[in-house]
């Protein structure tokens, strides 16, 4: 699960983002841009409740419109997390998002599920099933997938 957030898509960043996910060879497999709603961002956000920053994160990622993406391919999460880059973006790699584009721990672009469980509960809270196409064969999978 991938959220790009209000920050990149302010700042038009939205393509370019999809696009080092779509050139990564990772699928997507479900798409859409919405404003979250008070309740969607307090549930997708629990895990920090008690932390002093989270009613600063729940105002952030309702403030503008996201893009939030649903992606499947080979070690999806570790390969999704190594194209956003680490959490910092004075410490991320360049070529990573967030090393190319960020510049602040609070405006840094994306969000990327940290495991396959919580990818499935975060793609759950955004998407239901019947917006989810896994499966379908692109002509480049035999040049991306052994």
């Amino acid at each position: 699960m991938i959220i790009v957030k209000p920050d990149a898509v302010q700042r038009g960043l939205t393509g370019e983002i999809i696009k080092r996910f779509e050139a990564r060879g990772l699928k997507i497999i479900g798409l859409k841009l919405l404003q979250v709603e008070r309740a969607l961002a307090e549930k997708h956000y629990d895990v920090h409740r008690e932390r002093p920053f989270f009613a600063s994160l729940v105002a952030y990622i309702t403030s503008a419109p996201v893009v939030v993406m649903a992606l499947e391919g080979t070690d999806a999460i570790a390969a999704a997390r190594a194209t956003i880059g680490a959490t910092t973006p004075s410490e991320a790699a360049p070529g990573s998002i967030r090393g190319d584009f960020g510049l602040e721990i609070g405006r840094n672009l994306a969000h990327g599920s940290d495991s396959v469980e919580n990818g499935e509960i975060e793609v759950a809270n955004f998407f239901s099933d019947a917006e989810l196409l896994s499966g379908w064969p692109r002509a480049v999978d035999g040049w991306v997938f052994e």
